[in-house]
C-alpha cells in the first residue's frame, strides 16, 4: 500500500473516528450522516487496496484457505457467517460500518489465522455486511453478544478465542464478560472499553442508525470489566485517538492486561498493519 493510498483514507475517516470515540461531536444530523459517509468510503478505498495481496496470501494458505460463506438465524435474524480452517476456534468481531469481509477476509487476517491450525469464523453482525438488518434494536449491542453464542452453539464450539476490532472490540469485551465459560482468551483491537454513564456512551446512544446506537448497550461498569478471569490483550495503533478515550480508562481497571502498540498506525489502518496480524497469530496461540 502506498502512502498517498493510506493517507486518503484516513483523511476522510478521522471526523467520523473523532465523533464515534469522543472527541468531537458534530452538532447537526447532517454533519453525523457526513462523518459516517466519510467512515465507510475509508473502508472501502483500503479494502480495495488490500485485495490483491490478501488473495495470493490465502492462495498460499493450503487447503482450507477458501472461506466458506454461511448463514444462520439468531431469533428471526438471518446472521452471515464465514469460516475457514481447522483447529482451535478463533472468533473474529469487526468494526463499525465494516463487516467481515472487509476487517478480516481481505486484509488476509483470515487466512493467516487459518494457515496456523485454527478454525476461524468471523460474523457480520447483525446491521451490517449480508445479515439482516432489522428495526427492532434488540438485535444489536447485547443482541450481537447473543448471535456470537448462538454461531458458537450452532457449530458445536464450547470455547474459542474472541477476538474483536473497535467496535467488534467492545462486543468481544461483553462477550467476555457474560460468557466466561465460552472463552479461552480475548483481544480487543483499536478498542479499551465503553464505561457505563460516560460520555462516550452517550454519544453512541445519539447515533442516527440503529445499528449505531446498539453500540452503547455494550457499555460495562469497572466491577464488570474486574470479573473477566481470561487471559486478555489490547492491540492499538500508536496514532489511535481509541488510546486516551477507551484504552487509557481501561488501563485504570486493569492495568494487568498488556498493550502492544503498532507505531505509526492509526484506527483506520492497523487492520492492515502485518504486525497486527502477526499479534493475533501469537495470542491465539496454545495459551
Amino acid at each position: 500500500m502506498t502512502a498517498a493510498t493510506t493517507d486518503l483514507p484516513t483523511t476522510f475517516a478521522r471526523a467520523s473516528i473523532a465523533f464515534a470515540f469522543g472527541v468531537t461531536r458534530p452538532s447537526s444530523r447532517s454533519s453525523r450522516r457526513f462523518t459516517n459517509t466519510l467512515f465507510a468510503a475509508a473502508w472501502l478505498l483500503l479494502v480495495a487496496e488490500c485485495t490483491d495481496a490478501a488473495s495470493m496470501r490465502q492462495t498460499e494458505a493450503g487447503d482450507d484457505s477458501a472461506p466458506q460463506s454461511q448463514f444462520l438465524t439468531v431469533d428471526g435474524v438471518k446472521i452471515h457467517y464465514w469460516i475457514q480452517g481447522r483447529g482451535e476456534p478463533v472468533v473474529l468481531v469487526h468494526a463499525w460500518l465494516s463487516n467481515a469481509e472487509a476487517n478480516w477476509i481481505r486484509p488476509g487476517t483470515m487466512a493467516q489465522l487459518a494457515s496456523h491450525h485454527h478454525q476461524v469464523i468471523a460474523l457480520d453482525l447483525a446491521g451490517y455486511g449480508q445479515s439482516d438488518a432489522p428495526d427492532d434494536p434488540t438485535a444489536y449491542g447485547d443482541g450481537w453478544v447473543e448471535q456470537i453464542k448462538q454461531l458458537m452453539d450452532h457449530l458445536h464450539i464450547p470455547k474459542a478465542h474472541i477476538v474483536g476490532y473497535s467496535m467488534g472490540g467492545m462486543v468481544a469485551l461483553k462477550f467476555l464478560v457474560l460468557h466466561p465459560d465460552r472463552t479461552l482468551s480475548g483481544l480487543l483491537g483499536g478498542m479499551g472499553y465503553l464505561e457505563v454513564g460516560g460520555e462516550n456512551q452517550q454519544n453512541w446512544t445519539n447515533m442516527r442508525r440503529v445499528q449505531s446506537r446498539g453500540a452503547a448497550q455494550l457499555a460495562l461498569t469497572p466491577d464488570q470489566v474486574n470479573s473477566v478471569h481470561v487471559p486478555v490483550e489490547i492491540v492499538v495503533g500508536s496514532r489511535d485517538p481509541v488510546n486516551e478515550h477507551y484504552v487509557a480508562p481501561l488501563l485504570k481497571v486493569r492495568s494487568d492486561w498488556p498493550v502492544v502498540k503498532i507505531p505509526g498506525s492509526g484506527h483506520i489502518t492497523t487492520v492492515m498493519a502485518q504486525r497486527f496480524k502477526d499479534e493475533i497469530v501469537r495470542w491465539t496461540a496454545p495459551h
